[in-house]
């Protein structure tokens, strides 16, 4: 049997606009791969853990034994879970996959059964300080052939909201080197967000697809009636209606309201979504590749929705790498419950530090022919980018009590 022993592990660092954090492996034949190791907001516990708890146990492994790696690392670690833990452990898994590909010669979805689809459909993200800022965005999106546009506006009497920047093409939320704090008004909310989504079809028309994330800032009976009032204008999915620490919670939004639920970007680990999935409580489980444990972890995921007509629809904002892009590509070209696939572009500095192969044509992407995940690390010009600390802000109601962000 022939091995490939691993000979090398490092971690970089990068702030290319945002910080991002990448595992490359490589063998004693020379063969690299690399991995996301992204935690936005906690970005340098991933690299301690990383560096100080993963990388020696790696020394000498076979390359091409992913499954057994991702046990070994997992059951091994005895504290295991969590954010931390699953987020360095997908980066060896997805750097191993990377490594694979490239020993067969063939690109990553290849090795995970073949394409299931010609290309992987995207949504992008449509944002403004009012309605009329939100869905002139949105026409640009459809304009560039996008069939999926995610909004989000403001909400008149509060001074931000969420998913609302500057720069409408890379929103990056971790903006401070402590956090910001924002205020919110669930009431404010509620009335406003119905009024955004008649006014976008009526401008827009119904052969578009639309989504919304109210990112965990509901209870259970406001998410219920927030799905009601929006069920008129079809949305494709109303994203992390109320937080699923507790699974249980989406029983009542689901009894209220015919609005497809999707939820999980924040999960690392199929017991998060156990319950969700199999009492069909939500439509689109949102689970990533870097936070859930890497490809191997994911598709176990996917598997279990599948039979529980659950789709997917990976978490794609710009807290992820093009590394994490990539394999989110490979995964949703080959899954056969593929959904949709966020996808909010990087910046041009980003996307030169992380040359890829993936593309974008009349609303789809396609991760590239390129052998492996088709991403590279230009060392040279990511060493020019040094780490910048950014936190995520916090939120408080308009007490002052502190919420969810």
């Amino acid at each position: 049997m022939q091995i490939e022993p691993i000979a090398r592990v490092q971690v970089f660092v990068t702030c290319p606009g945002r910080n991002f954090v990448t595992l490359k492996i490589t063998t004693e034949s020379g063969v690299t791969g690399l991995g996301d190791a992204t935690l936005n907001g906690r970005e340098m516990a991933v690299v301690a853990y990383l560096e100080e708890h993963v990388a020696p146990l790696l020394i000498g492994r076979d390359a091409h034994r992913i499954e057994d790696t991702w046990n070994t690392l997992h059951r091994g670690a005895y504290w295991r879970g969590g954010p931390v833990d699953m987020t360095a452990l997908a980066a060896v898994d997805v750097a191993l996959w990377d490594i694979k590909a490239k020993l067969a010669g063939l690109p990553l979805y290849q090795l995970l059964g073949g394409a299931s689809r010609s290309g992987v459909t995207v949504y992008g993200h449509a944002n403004g300080e009012t309605i009329e800022d939100t869905i002139a965005e949105a026409k640009k999106y459809v304009a560039m052939g996008y069939k999926a546009v995610r909004l989000q506006s403001g909400v008149p009497g509060m001074a931000s909201t969420y998913g609302v920047s500057k720069d409408k093409m890379f929103y990056e939320p971790a903006d401070g080197a402590l956090p910001t704090e924002n205020t919110w008004s669930t009431s404010l909310y509620l009335n406003h967000a119905p009024k955004l989504f008649q006014a976008a079809r009526e401008a827009l028309g119904w052969d578009i697809e639309l989504l919304h994330d109210v990112h965990h800032r509901l209870t259970p009976i406001q998410a219920a009636r927030l799905g009601k009032a929006l069920e008129p204008y079809n949305l494709f999915w109303l994203e992390d209606a109320v937080p699923a620490d507790n699974q249980a919670a989406f029983r009542i939004v689901r009894q209220h309201t015919t609005t497809p639920l999707a939820v999980g970007e924040v999960f690392s680990s199929i017991w998060s979504c156990k319950t969700l999935i199999e009492e069909g409580l939500i439509d689109y489980i949102r689970a990533t590749v870097v936070h859930a444990g890497g490809i191997t972890h994911l598709r176990k995921i996917a598997a279990l929705a599948d039979i529980h007509h659950v789709k997917t629809g990976c978490h794609g904002a710009t807290d992820l790498s093009p590394v994490t892009m990539a394999a989110a590509l490979h995964f949703g070209l080959s899954v056969s419950n593929f959904g949709l696939q966020e996808y909010m572009r990087h910046t041009p500095e980003t996307d030169a530090v992380f040359p890829h192969a993936y593309s974008f044509a009349d609303g789809m992407m396609h991760p590239g022919e390129a052998p492996g995940l088709g991403v590279e690390l230009d060392e040279g010009l990511a060493a020019t980018f040094p780490y910048k600390r950014a936190y995520l802000p916090v939120n408080r109601l308009e007490d002052g009590t502190a919420f969810y962000w």
